[in-house]
């Protein structure tokens, strides 16, 4: 979370989804407000998860398609441009799901 406030990620929340999806137990949704902004919270993320040694991710979406997932297992990070996070709102698709941390 702290990395992507670093790097000027926008709008972070931490979702916890436990008991509400067998897909993970938290999503962590950030928006970045340009395609090399995604590109260097993407970075970032990678980069802090490596040296706290996590496995890479799989990672579905580009930069320029305002969309980028990070498949850690257990969290699964969403990086978003605003109107792409907007159009899919999956804060109010998961709206079930507990607030941990949200920075805006």
């Amino acid at each position: 979370m702290d990395v992507l406030a670093d790097r000027k990620g926008e709008d972070v929340l931490l979702l916890d989804i436990q008991g509400l999806s067998v897909l993970a137990d938290h999503f962590v949704i950030c928006s970045g407000t340009s395609a090399r902004q995604l590109r260097a919270l993407l970075s970032s993320v990678r980069e802090e998860t490596k040296a706290a040694g996590v496995a890479p991710p799989r990672v579905e979406g580009e930069p320029s398609s305002g969309w980028i997932l990070m498949d850690y297992g257990g969290v699964v990070v969403h990086l978003f441009s605003p109107e792409i996070r907007a159009f899919y709102d999956l804060e109010d698709l998961w709206r079930d799901g507990r607030v941990v941390v949200r920075i805006q």
